[in-house]
């Protein structure tokens, strides 16, 4: 299997980075210029363009030449589809532990029944 092969995979390796979280974090805000959005990092342009790129490589988010600049935007599809993926993952096992509940607590009472000391 290639290594980051679907789109939530990218999604994922992107965010797995400070400054590319951060740069969502900005964005959640609103839309901005690349100029306004680069300005807390203390980082060449075209090293943080770098970034902006793997983020909307993977579909987190948009950008659009408008006069002179290119404005960022977030792109809310990618976010829902990893907050799907999350959310199936936490329910999984949410019930694999119940199950382990179940059974311990059966278990349990049966060593109870049996005369063994937990």
């Amino acid at each position: 299997m290639p290594y980051h092969s679907t789109p939530l995979d990218l999604a994922f390796h992107a965010l797995s980075d400070p400054t590319r979280r951060a740069v969502v974090s900005r964005l959640s805000e609103g839309e901005v210029p690349v100029s306004v959005l680069a300005e807390p990092f203390d980082m060449a342009l075209p090293s943080f363009a770098q970034h902006l790129k793997v983020l909307e490589d993977c579909g987190l988010i948009a950008s659009e030449k408008r006069g002179r600049s290119r404005w960022c935007r977030l792109v809310q599809a990618r976010f829902e589809e990893a907050a799907d993926w999350m959310q199936a993952e936490r329910r999984r096992w949410t019930e694999r532990l119940d199950r382990l509940e179940v059974y311990l607590d059966k278990t349990e009472e049966e060593d109870g029944e049996n005369g063994k000391n937990v």
